[in-house]
């Protein structure tokens, strides 16, 4: 294994390698339902390990909510679908104080959101009222009910999937709602080879139906712990704020990445280096990490907006020009 940096010594370096070998076969699993989307994999797995939650944007039938339930089944952990629409109440979400008449006392009936994975299809056709209810459960891994505060299990992660805003029904997510999002990820049309091969596999029958745990939640907590002893040197970090820094700077934005942005850079960081082989980051990890991880936060100025600049282009024209520190 490469030299190693602060973490080096061979408690650690075991607990690297059952981290790799336990994401493999987590990888693995998801590939055997979803084809040809292995960055989409990984960036999966990176937010999962980074204890973070992933938007998926795309278009009705590239496989969104397929990928997300080949997650919450590659582990045996519970795992919950809610299907957001228009007439969801935040209720049906966090759960509700019920009066129970044998006992005469109110008992709290928990909602889907009490699982370690919560797949939320279709985030955006629910009312922003309902959207906000995540906003407790993702931040502070709590939900508070008639004043009650109730822990959620970790792991804990949400997966939601949105359609494009363009399309009809939608609500578009709040700032600070997207803020909560680690990642977003677009799944994308698949090749016409893993689009043959999946004609061939799913025509017979529906291979999701026959995935198979393959880590429990004890291992992927060991996996996430391993994760937050990954080392991150000082210029690498200096590097993480450079490069939020410069969204709030540039023109062509006229919202950058908040603090938050920043913090989950680097813990998303620390995931891919560790999916890697490396117990440190370097600054590759962040510079593969910078569109999917900050994208989403950020709002084009109206000048941007009339030369049809996306925050994604604006970003990468960012990461290109941002010096990159020396970490030798």
């Amino acid at each position: 294994m490469a030299v190693t940096h602060g973490v080096g010594d061979k408690t650690g370096s075991e607990s690297l390698n059952e981290l790799v070998e336990t994401a493999h076969r987590i990888r693995d699993a998801i590939e055997s339902v979803i084809e040809g989307k292995s960055d989409v994999v990984r960036l999966t797995l990176t937010v999962l390990l980074a204890e973070g939650h992933l938007l998926i944007e795309d278009v009705p039938g590239v496989g969104k909510t397929m990928l997300a339930k080949a997650l919450a089944k590659s582990i045996d952990c519970p795992m919950r679908r809610v299907q957001f629409t228009p007439d969801l109440l935040p209720s049906d979400i966090t759960g509700v104080s019920a009066y129970n008449q044998q006992t005469r006392e109110f008992e709290f009936k928990p909602g889907p959101v009490f699982a370690n994975i919560v797949v939320g299809d279709e985030i955006n056709r629910a009312s922003p009222k309902t959207q906000s209810a995540l906003l407790e459960c993702m931040e502070e891994r709590q939900v508070t009910v008639d004043g009650l505060t109730h822990r959620l299990d970790a792991p804990f992660m949400v997966i939601a999937t949105q359609n494009p805003i363009e399309m009809e029904g939608t609500y578009p997510l709040p700032e600070a709602q997207r803020d909560r999002f680690t990642a977003k990820i677009a799944m994308g049309y698949p090749e016409p080879v893993a689009e043959l091969e999946m004609l061939d596999v799913h025509g017979a029958s529906q291979p999701l139906d026959k995935l198979e745990p393959v880590a429990t939640t004890a291992e992927v907590k060991a996996l996430i712990e391993a994760v937050r002893a990954v080392y991150v040197s000082q210029p690498v970090k200096k590097y993480a704020i450079d490069l939020v820094t410069a969204t709030r700077q540039t023109p062509d934005l006229r919202l950058g990445a908040s603090p938050r942005a920043t913090l989950q850079l680097v813990r998303a960081a620390r995931a891919h280096a560790a999916l890697s082989g490396r117990d440190y980051v370097i600054p590759d990890d962040l510079q593969d990490l910078a569109v999917p991880v900050l994208a989403h936060r950020l709002l084009p100025s109206m000048e941007a907006q009339g030369q049809r600049r996306t925050p994604e282009q604006s970003l990468a024209e960012l990461v290109r020009r941002i010096p990159v520190p020396d970490t030798k």
